[in-house]
């Protein structure tokens, strides 16, 4: 692509994604509901003012892994430790059940192939934290008791979807899905989990004293993005996906986030160590309110260029089988989520909110499609299938969970009224 044809295309791109941004909000569904829909009107489905392109994904992928850099800095692991059972028990139930039953509702019912089976199952298995978190706050039940539990049960979602996703990245790339290669795969993702976080915190550490002694403007953005890319890249080297790279080192450089082994170990130059790997709350801060206009800015591309990646026209709307497997797929996506919440002892409205707010799939889900389809494991109507699902379970589940909070709201106060 020419530079000029580049120039025009991003601007037509970034406004697009804005405005129908913008314009979901104000009509109540999520932002990413519109950026996805941007990406449909201006793609090759509707106007065909874009196609994708190379240039164009790759700004998609520095998106996407900008994405993950926040959700990891916004990922407690501590306080999840701290949360008890329920929130592990919403999370397991909430993983289980829909990979299990989208693998075997597209293997055994709609005849798919191993991976692109276990690519639909693990694209259910995702919980929108940032859709759900929204919705609870603009509520005013951001801390209640059933907030904490979702959110916790989300953040372990979010986790495990990264790590499966990993396994199902390699499987993608390399074609083998042997005992070896899986062992393979996740030794490796281990080793860096493991080791990713060290290395981030000390390297956070020496950005925070360049910082602190640097009057040079964006030189924190700088090397905080540097890093970030750079981890992105040791995590593709190891055979997982770069987005990992991105989601470890923002758990390293968040203020959550504490290395406690130096402090348990007598060896020399502890207290030194302890300093290095400790939290750093006013970095940490500084860091994301810099990083926010670029994440906000990037991580749009990727969801328009979502949706410029399917053409519609290319999809048999009069087809059985898309209906058919979007209908059995949401049934899925929805028994599977809701159930969670009814496996904890919580009166009947808590369960209810719990598994409601565990249904929105958003953008991890349609990172999972994304790369599904990319790599040429799942057909367009399969895809298209996928984000239909996602999209309805991305929208309705706000509104519900909106009128069970009024009409108990509503109940409780003509209660009261009674009483007095």
């Amino acid at each position: 692509m020419e530079a000029h044809n580049f120039f025009l295309t991003l601007a037509v791109l970034l406004l697009a994604a804005r405005f129908l941004s913008e314009l979901a909000i104000r009509i109540g569904v999520p932002a990413v509901i519109g950026e996805l829909a941007a990406g449909l009107i201006i793609g090759p489905s509707l106007l065909g003012l874009v196609s994708p392109d190379a240039t164009m994904k790759l700004l998609a992928e520095i998106g996407i892994i900008l994405l993950l850099f926040e959700v990891g800095m916004d990922t407690d692991v501590f306080r999840l430790a701290k949360a008890g059972s329920k929130p592990i028990v919403v999370a397991i139930a909430g993983v289980v059940f829909p990979f299990g039953f989208g693998y075997l509702v597209s293997h055994a019912m709609f005849g798919m192939s191993l991976l692109a089976s276990l690519f639909i199952g693990g694209t259910l298995t995702a919980t929108s934290i940032g859709i759900t978190v929204r919705v609870l706050t603009d509520l005013g039940r951001r801390n209640s008791d059933e907030a904490q539990i979702v959110i916790g049960a989300a953040v372990l979602d979010d986790i495990v979807g990264v790590i499966l996703l990993a396994f199902l990245y390699q499987f993608a790339v390399s074609g083998e899905m042997s005992l070896a290669a899986t062992g393979k795969v996740g030794a490796y993702i281990v080793l860096f989990m493991l080791l990713s976080p060290f290395a981030a915190k000390l390297m956070a550490f020496i950005i925070g004293h360049f910082d602190r002694r640097s009057s040079s403007p964006g030189l924190l953005l700088t090397m905080a993005l540097s890093l970030i890319m750079l981890f992105s890249y040791l995590a593709h080297a190891i055979g997982a996906p770069e987005i990992m790279g991105g989601f470890a080192a923002g758990i390293a450089m968040g203020q959550h986030f504490r290395v406690t082994l130096t402090e348990r170990l007598r060896i020399p130059f502890s207290a030194y160590l302890n300093r290095i790997f400790a939290p750093s709350p006013e970095l940490s801060h500084r860091l994301e309110s810099q990083m926010r206009p670029l994440i906000h800015t990037f991580t749009p591309l990727f969801f328009v260029m979502v949706g410029i990646s399917l053409n519609l026209k290319q999809v048999d709307w009069s087809s059985a089988f898309v209906w058919g497997l979007s209908v059995a797929l949401l049934v899925v996506a929805v028994a599977g989520k809701l159930v969670s919440g009814f496996l904890i002892k919580e009166p009947r409205l808590q369960q209810a909110v719990i598994g409601l707010s565990m249904i929105p799939r958003g953008e991890v889900g349609l990172i999972f499609a994304q790369i599904g389809f990319a790599n040429g494991i799942l057909d367009a109507q399969v895809y298209a299938a996928l984000l239909i699902v996602i999209a309805l379970t991305t929208v309705v589940p706000p509104f519900i969970i909106k009128r069970i909070y009024q009409r108990n709201d509503t109940a409780t106060a003509i209660d009261t009224q009674v009483s007095k």
